[in-house]
């Protein structure tokens, strides 16, 4: 069948009713994506895969907000802070807490690149802070991920460990206790006190 077939105002309706007809599907289906991540049940078959000074990581799809590109990201330096504890940044018009995660966890600190991201806590974790990790690793399917003894030296907020059907080891974090530990929340040099004449 031509085109020609129909006059030129019908083709027009008919092609605005299919378009919305799609956006209307493709919102519905975000609208199911959106609920099923805060219901928990995206996180439970997918997480975030991420590298940590040189260590594979996931983080829970519904403890996150969004993934920046590093570079792009202006982090102020905040004078007596802890060295893992990176600045502040603006981000969606909002004072963002930037943390070097690998160097809080002991590990070296992340060498800046253009493969480094930003990743923004969930505001339903009720702390404004951001995590510079290495690189983003892509979605793991946890089904898939085989779970293994944690090692001795690990976080409270290391939720558990894991690993693949090549051999990969992943450490599971819980993002929501570590916005709830005493030590990250106290960014603040630990020699304050010797340098209280500073102002």
């Amino acid at each position: 069948m031509t085109t020609g077939a129909f006059p030129p105002a019908a083709m027009s309706s008919f092609e605005t009713g299919a378009r919305q007809g799609r956006l209307r599907q493709y919102q519905l289906q975000l609208i199911e994506r959106i609920q099923a991540a805060r219901s928990g049940a995206l996180a439970a078959r997918k997480e975030l895969g991420v590298m940590l000074g040189g260590r594979p990581c996931l983080l829970d799809l519904t403890q996150l907000g969004e993934i920046v590109i590093a570079s792009g990201v202006q982090i102020q330096g905040v004078p007596l802070a802890q060295d893992w504890y990176l600045g502040l940044a603006a981000m969606r018009g909002r004072l963002t807490a930037i943390v070097d995660l690998a160097r809080y966890m002991g590990e070296p600190a992340c060498a800046a690149g253009h493969h480094c991201r930003i990743i923004t806590f969930s505001p339903r974790l009720g702390l404004n802070c951001a995590l510079l990790v290495e690189r983003v690793l892509g979605l793991r399917q946890l089904r898939a991920l085989q779970a293994m003894p944690l090692p001795g030296a690990v976080p409270p907020w290391a939720a558990q460990a894991l690993r693949d059907s090549d051999g990969q080891q992943w450490l599971r974090l819980d993002l929501a206790q570590l916005a709830q530990s005493e030590r990250f929340l106290d960014a603040g040099f630990g020699g304050l006190a010797a340098h209280k004449d500073i102002c």
